[in-house]
């Protein structure tokens, strides 16, 4: 699966931690990602208003894009695990970077729809090819930090979002630009990447000192973690308990996650808050959650160089982010502005905590052939959980209330933290032998 590179110049000077700087890259390409998913979130008290929309109706949309972006998290890890990480990204960014700019030309709810479905597509093999990357890129003891980098993305793309969104939404005095120039995004991004991944094995500007240590440690992983066939299948693993720890840890998380990228800002219309005093706030839970993603990385980094197991490192921060996200049932009792911020900021700390470990757990567990494929099978278990809560959100929220949708997402992680501490023990990586 390694690229060749035929323009490779073997004289050409090595690039300083060359790692990091392919971090940089990832981190980069989730910015990119969630501004061009927000986009429609921002937008959407605009298009509730313009389109006389319903929260069901606006449901419908979002749950457009979660089917193709939970089926797609699949399909893409697969098609990343065969066809390789540089080539398998610079496919998707291309394909969701044209679905952002074609939503532009929607004409209603169904045309919205349609858009929403090519995005989900496009957008679901970011993740999973992340993951990939930092296991081929990063020693053990670093892929905490890394795919801390990567996942913070999420939260600074959330952050901008608002701002950029909404600015050019006034700007140019409709929506419709506002899809049109953050779906360019993805093509500036695409001449960095072309230019500068490669595998480490074949990589023209690394060093010699920092491909040996990679490449140490990944002989020192595949040592022990002896798999019959170089290649598993999806059947052997989902035959172990340790696929099916990872698959809960997202599918138990995610919705929380997505509900408030996706919800946010009518939440706060419904609590008597307009877009533009939200402004003010929106941005806070975000920015909370990009250091979430830092502490979980860094503290079980730290925890690992302190003579932790690997694994016992990743539940203890998956302890804390399980117990923080249930600080979610006080913001039912509050419609200060302020008070809703801090708490949602400290729950987005704690998932984006849980969530790092989530994903960070297939490098831990499975061989670079496998990475992809596991990371994108917990992602479509992560989709599917966001449809069904989706479309709740929307009946729930449109009947009743927000009240019993944010109890329930302060709940739902808990029992995603069980499931994690039962079904990934440190035997676990034994078994990988018979998979």
């Amino acid at each position: 699966m390694a690229t060749t590179v035929d323009n490779a110049r073997p004289s050409a000077k090595p690039i300083s931690n060359l790692r990091w700087w392919i971090g940089g890259l990832l981190f980069a390409s989730t910015v990119i990602n969630y501004i061009d998913r927000q986009t429609l979130s921002v937008l959407g008290p605009y298009l509730k208003i313009q389109y006389q929309w319903n929260n069901q109706q606006f449901a419908a949309i979002v749950i457009a894009f979660r089917i193709a972006y939970s089926v797609g998290q699949t399909v893409a890890g697969r098609l990343i695990d065969r066809v390789g990480t540089r080539k398998g990204l610079t496919i998707t960014v291309i394909w969701y970077s044209i679905a952002a700019m074609l939503t532009s030309l929607a004409m209603g709810l169904r045309s919205f729809a349609f858009f929403r479905f090519l995005l989900g597509a496009g957008e679901s093999a970011n993740w999973p090819a992340a993951t990939k990357a930092v296991s081929e890129w990063f020693p053990k003891k670093e892929r905490g930090w890394a795919v801390a980098l990567f996942d913070s993305g999420s939260s600074i793309g959330g952050a901008i979002a608002p701002l950029l969104v909404v600015g050019l939404y006034h700007f140019f005095g409709g929506w419709r630009p506002a899809f049109v120039i953050t779906g360019t995004l993805g093509f500036l991004w695409l001449g960095a990447w072309r230019m500068l991944y490669h595998p480490p094995e074949s990589h023209p500007r690394i060093s010699d000192a920092e491909r040996e240590m990679i490449l140490n440690d990944r002989v020192e992983f595949e040592e022990t973690h002896e798999t019959k066939t170089e290649k598993s299948k999806w059947s052997d693993l989902l035959k172990l308990p340790q696929t099916w720890g990872i698959i809960a840890a997202r599918t138990l998380t995610d919705p929380v996650w997505f509900f408030i990228t996706d919800w946010f800002a009518i939440y706060l219309v419904s609590k008597g808050i307009n877009p533009e005093q939200g402004l003010l706030a929106f941005w806070i839970p975000f920015v909370a959650a990009d250091l979430g993603n830092f502490f979980g990385g860094g503290v079980s980094s730290w925890l690992i160089k302190r003579g932790w197991t690997v694994i016992s490192a990743r539940k203890a921060v998956v302890i804390f982010g399980g117990l923080g996200m249930t600080l979610l049932i006080p913001t039912v009792f509050t419609s200060s502005l302020f008070s809703l911020a801090a708490l949602f900021a400290i729950s987005t700390f704690a998932y984006a905590s849980f969530s790092t470990m989530a994903l960070v757990l297939p490098s831990d567990l499975y061989r670079s052939s496998s990475v992809a494929t596991v990371s994108g099978m917990s992602g479509t278990g992560a989709g599917l959980g966001t449809i069904i809560s989706t479309y709740l959100i929307g009946y729930v929220s449109d009947h009743y209330s927000f009240e019993p949708i944010l109890i329930t997402a302060s709940l739902v992680p808990f029992v995603g933290m069980i499931l994690v501490l039962v079904l990934i023990r440190p035997d676990n990586r034994q078994q990988t032998r018979e998979a």
